[in-house]
This record gives structure tokens, sequence and C-alpha cells, in this order.
């Protein structure tokens, strides 16, 4: 139960307890609420916000929930089965990832083939793999191979010293006298999503003519990740030349989900007591965001790139939540305080995609609570107060959607 509870908390802050909290920063400026507001954004690059913890969290839990699933497939059906079963469970997701990232409504190039479900379907695949036909001891060996590989690759392969943002290639062009140019990457718009882009065009220019090459960078758009984006990674780009689910980043988000597996191996092991599982995960998440921490400083925390770094402190900080939720969910048996959570957690893709497709549950609650209602609020009871009602009820919304499909056993398996 802790673990469906975890992933609900998760989904919680994605579907509208972030918007929760910058309505209580707009309705009353304080320093606890400009903090509360402050960890509910991504960090800009470098760094780590609570924020930058959502999305490798459900990673994470992916890994534990997959011991449980998996192993009940091959001791009920064999290993052949469970591959079958991971193969089409990737296959679902992915073309749901596409969907959700409007499918086929935008001609090519305008179709993103990368985003959060397809790096979840990825990373579900191949830790999925290497659960089925390896020892822990040998996964062990491919974590470690994975995330120093990934920092090899980023630290030792030369590429070609131009950062790929609008803002250094529109002043690379003046540089070079070609106002016409820079005035191109000053334009609106996102130029991997437009066939034949002039923009692209001129970014291709100006990428293959540099010919000094530099190694160990980290910048948006200087870094070898971005730059492996840029040249093989095909349709839209999340950030107009390269994107935060790209191809290379896929690597270590592997590493994220096989930490889950870690885990869930060990709330498994039924000659482990308890406590001590506490103990261990405890132990392990401090150890994995002290290690993280310290690579930091050759290799920066960046959730964009997923670093190997980042990889052990959002894993750590994982682990640690796992912990105290497995502890007071399982063990205390404290249990009802996170039935919401569950409901959640039980349909957690289910409340992802209905929030995208119906635009927010928040405007929804706008469309109950808005226009005079909320200026009633604003004006009788505090400056802000309607920002808030409303996204108290668009929270209210998406938890009765769940209560109800919970009470029914209505559950989106892929």
């Amino acid at each position: 139960m802790s673990v469906d509870a975890l992933r609900g908390f998760d989904m919680f802050w994605i579907i509208g307890a972030d918007a929760l909290v910058y309505a209580l920063n707009q309705m009353s400026q304080t320093r606890p609420t400009r903090f509360l507001a402050y960890e509910l954004d991504h960090a800009e690059w470098e760094g780590f916000h609570f924020y930058d913890l959502i999305f490798p969290l459900f990673v994470f839990i992916v890994g534990v929930s997959l011991v449980f699933s998996l192993g009940k497939t091959i001791e009920q059906h064999g290993r052949a089965t469970a591959v079958n079963r991971i193969f089409r469970r990737t296959l679902l997701l992915f073309l749901v990832g596409i969907l959700y990232y409007g499918g086929f409504n935008n001609a090519w190039p305008g179709m993103r083939m990368t985003g959060v479900l397809n790096r979840i379907a990825l990373t579900y695949c191949f830790a999925g793999l290497c659960f089925c036909f390896f020892k822990p001891r040998t996964l062990v060996g491919i974590c470690v191979a994975l995330l120093a590989g990934y920092w090899a690759l980023m630290a030792f392969v030369p590429i070609r010293d131009i950062q790929l943002t609008k803002p250094s290639l529109a002043r690379l062009a003046e540089q070079t006298g070609d106002a016409q140019t820079a005035a191109l990457f000053r334009a609106e718009g996102n130029p991997s999503t437009v066939k034949n882009s002039p923009v692209w065009t001129a970014a291709e220019k100006m990428f293959y003519a540099t010919t000094n090459h530099v190694s160990a960078k980290y910048l948006p758009g200087l870094n070898v990740s971005d730059h492996c984006d840029f040249q093989y990674l095909p349709g839209k780009k999340w950030d107009d030349f390269y994107d935060p689910e790209g191809f290379l980043s896929t690597l270590p988000a592997i590493v994220t989900c096989l930490l889950g597996v870690f885990a869930g191996l060990l709330l498994k092991n039924q000659a482990v007591p308890d406590r001590r599982k506490i103990i261990y995960l405890i132990s392990f998440g401090l150890a994995g965001v002290a290690l993280g921490w310290l690579w930091n400083f050759q290799f920066p925390v960046i959730k964009k790139i997923w670093t190997s770094s980042y990889v052990l402190v959002a894993g750590g900080y994982s682990a640690i939540l796992l912990a105290v939720f497995y502890w007071i969910v399982d063990v205390l048996r404290f249990q009802r305080w996170c039935q919401p959570f569950v409901w959640m957690g039980m349909n957690s893709i289910t409340i992802y995609l209905a929030e995208h497709f119906v635009g927010g549950f928040d405007k929804i609650a706008t469309r109950l609570a808005g226009g005079d209602v909320k200026a009633w609020f604003d004006l009788h009871v505090a400056r802000g107060f309607g920002g808030l009602v409303i996204s108290l009820l668009g929270l209210l919304l998406a938890f009765w959607l769940v209560r109800f499909l919970y009470r029914r056993k209505v559950f989106l398996r892929f």
C-alpha cells in the first residue's frame, strides 16, 4: 500500500498541488510561501529543487512496482510471458506518450517522439528486461557502467564549441555581421517543428562550420547530450534544438528505474525484518544523496540532461521517501490518511492523461468558481483567495475522479 500511496503523493504535485502553493504565495507573500513556491519550480539548469524530484521519483516507483508485477508473472507463467508483457506495455505506453503530445495532429516534423511517458516506457522496458535476465549483483554492475559511461561520454567526447540556444546563436551571427540571421534566431517559434525551417537551416550551417572542439561542457545547448539530440533526434525538440528527454540522457534514467528495482527487491525479501528494511533504505538514500552532491563538483546535478550525479541525488531522496511511507503505512499501519493518495496512485496514468486532455482540472474549476465568484472571494475575503479556491476545487475534482474509478475497480493498465 505504501508504494501506491507514494505514487499518488507524487502525482498529487503534478495534478495541482503546485498551483495551490502558487495561489497561497500570491495571496500572502511570506517567507514560507516564497520558499515553497521556489521549491515547486524546476531549477533553471544546475541545482536541485523539490520539483526536480517528481519525475525521477515516478520512474523510481516504476522500478519498485515491476519487481512485484513481473516477479509474479515469472513465478506463475514463466519468463517468456514476462518479456512479452514488457514489450507490449512499452509499446502501448510509448504510443500513448506520442498521443499525449499531439499525436498526428501536427505535420512532420511537428510531432514529439520523446517526452515523459516515452521515457517512462523506455526505462521500464530496459529495467524490466534486466530484472528478468540478471541477478542483483549484475544489476549493480549495469548501474555503475551506465552512470560511469554516461559521465565519460559527457566529459571526454569532444563537441563543437557552439552553444545551441537562440540567444547564443543570435549573438554569434551578430559577431559575424549577419544581422538577418540574428533576427531569425530572435523570432518566436520552435524551429524543430517547421519543415525546412530557415532558423534550423541557419543553426545547422553555423554548427557544422564550427571547427573548434571542446569537452567537459555542461551548459544548455553546449554538451554532448544536447548536441546529439540536435544531430540525431527526429521530430520536435522541446527546447528548440534539443530535448530534456532526449537520446543519451535516457541511459542514466534507466539507472533511476533500476534503483527502484533494488528497493523493490528489498521490500519483497521476507527474510529481512521490516525495520531493517527501513534502515537500509534510509542509509542507501543518504549515501546516494551524499555521493551525488560530491560528484556535483565535477559532474553537475542537472535534471535536463539527467546527469549521473542527478541520478544519485534523486534516487537517494526517492529511497528516503519510500522508507518513510513504508514505515508509516505498512509497518505502523497508519493508513486512513493516505487513502486519497492510494486512489490516485492506483490510477496515476489515468489521472495524468485526464489532466492533460481536459486542459487541467483548474480550468474546470474556473468554470465553477471563476469570474464573479472569484472576484467576490478576492474582494470580501482576501486578495488572491479566489485563485486559492479554484486551485483547491481543481484538486478536489481530481480526487473525486480517482475515487470514483477506485470504488468501481476501474484501473487503466498497459
